[in-house]
């Protein structure tokens, strides 16, 4: 089994060891890691940052001045996992107190040696650029155990001989002496100054004079060239006022125009409708009285023709129902009639000639009158010829009744009479007339 370990970001977390004797070593920050119970070992190493004071007591310069040095560093362990791991190699299992005072004799090896290099004056002046310096040189070193210098500056530097005091004597003689001699420089740059500030002011005044009297009569020139442009525009401006009044006047005029136009207008507009009252007028007493009586014709002129034309169907349809009634009744009188014969001819066909020859002797009679309804008419009838030819027109005459009969009736009348016992061949007796008759 084992636990679950977490870190933040201001610490490491190196986890080394593990299961089937496994050597890798791993760093994590910010996070959690897995170790395994007894054979994973598992150590914190902080990132914060680590404020250390070095300190350079009586330490000889390059003139072998001796003088105390103090300064402030921070510092903190790099977060890169290579250099963590080689920072982890180095402090690993000490306290802070001890890694301070690892880096803190590293940072003072540096400081002297630095110190011993350069002058008390070379420090006291530029204490920036020796601070640099130092943290240049030292932080190649630390920076090989893992470690960076984020800061270092210079607290103090003072010496037991009263060097910097001598020192600072001399610079204030110095300082004194180029004061006073700032002074009277001074005083003499000031007077020069004053003499050249009075010519200068002069100059400035008299340049003002000259400048204030050419403007002047700038100013007047201006003037004039202004009075004369004034008198002009003055002119221009009565001319414009003039031109504008009779721009005005032909605007007015033009305005009246339009007044009248637009007067004009309206009486014709209202002369328009005092025509097309007029007309709606006679319209309403004269037009329209006038079409609706000539609708009113046209109307009873339209009835009329409708109530011929509607009269004139009945009439047709009354004269097709008439012929249709009278067709039937044809029809239906020649239906009578044609039972009535095939009836009669069942009868013949069933009695035989018998029947046929007392039909065609029926029929003599009415044939006969038939023929001799002109006759009846005739008041003589004179025949001319001699007595053969009388005797061939009356044989003749008599020979075609049998086909004429025949015609008629459907009967021939010379089979019928050559079966009839006594008659002879030809059916008809010869007939001679000796007379004419009357």
């Amino acid at each position: 089994m084992g636990n679950i370990y977490t870190v933040g970001p201001n610490e490491a977390l190196v986890v080394s060891g593990g299961c089937c004797g496994a050597t890798t070593k791993k760093t994590i920050v910010g996070g959690w890691a897995w170790a395994w119970w007894f054979v994973t070992d598992v150590q914190r190493l902080s990132l914060e940052v680590i404020t250390i004071k070095p300190r350079c007591e009586n330490v000889e310069t390059s003139l072998g001045v001796q003088v105390t040095v103090t300064g402030v560093a921070q510092i903190k362990i790099m977060k890169e996992e290579k250099v963590l791991k080689i920072a982890s190699e180095q402090f690993l299992g000490m306290s802070q107190e001890e890694m301070m005072s690892t880096i803190l004799m590293t940072l003072e090896g540096h400081l002297r040696a630095i110190l011993a290099t350069l002058t008390v004056e070379e420090v006291y002046r530029d204490r920036d650029q020796f601070a640099s310096l130092v943290r240049d040189v030292a932080g190649m070193d630390v920076g090989r155990m893992g470690i960076e210098i984020l800061s270092f500056t210079i607290k103090d530097v003072y010496d037991r001989v009263e060097y910097l005091t001598s020192l600072g004597r001399s610079q204030t003689a110095a300082v004194k002496r180029d004061a006073d001699i700032g002074v009277a420089l001074a005083n003499r740059d000031a007077g020069i100054r004053e003499a050249e500030c009075q010519k200068t002011a002069m100059d400035v005044k008299y340049t003002t004079d000259t400048k204030i009297e050419d403007n002047a009569r700038m100013f007047k020139l201006q003037k004039a060239q202004f009075d004369t442009e004034v008198n002009a525009a003055q002119a221009d401006a009565a001319l414009a006022y003039e031109l504008q009044a009779a721009k005005l006047k032909q605007n007015i005029r033009n305005e009246e125009i339009q007044i009248e136009v637009v007067e004009r207008r309206k009486q014709i507009e209202v002369e328009e409708q005092e025509i097309n009252r007029k007309e709606k007028e006679l319209m309403a007493t004269i037009k329209l009285p006038a079409e609706a009586e000539s609708y009113r014709l046209e109307t009873i002129a339209q009835g009329k023709r409708t109530q011929t034309v509607e009269t004139a169907r009945a009439e047709a349809e009354r004269i097709k129902r008439i012929g249709e009634a009278e067709a039937y009744s044809v029809q239906l009188v020649g239906e009578a009639e044609a039972d009535r014969l095939r009836m009669k001819a069942q009868a013949y066909k069933q009695y035989g000639d018998a029947a046929v020859m007392a039909m065609v002797l029926e029929s003599l009679p009415q044939i006969a009158a038939e023929i001799s309804a002109p006759l009846a008419k005739t008041d003589e009838i004179l025949m001319i010829g001699s007595n053969d030819c009388i005797t061939n027109g009356v044989t003749k005459l008599v020979s075609e009744l049998p086909p004429t009969v025949q015609a008629l009736t459907g009967v021939d009348i010379s089979k019928l009479l050559n079966k009839i016992p006594g008659v002879s061949g030809a059916g008809v007796p010869t007939t001679r007339p000796a007379a004419v008759a009357s």
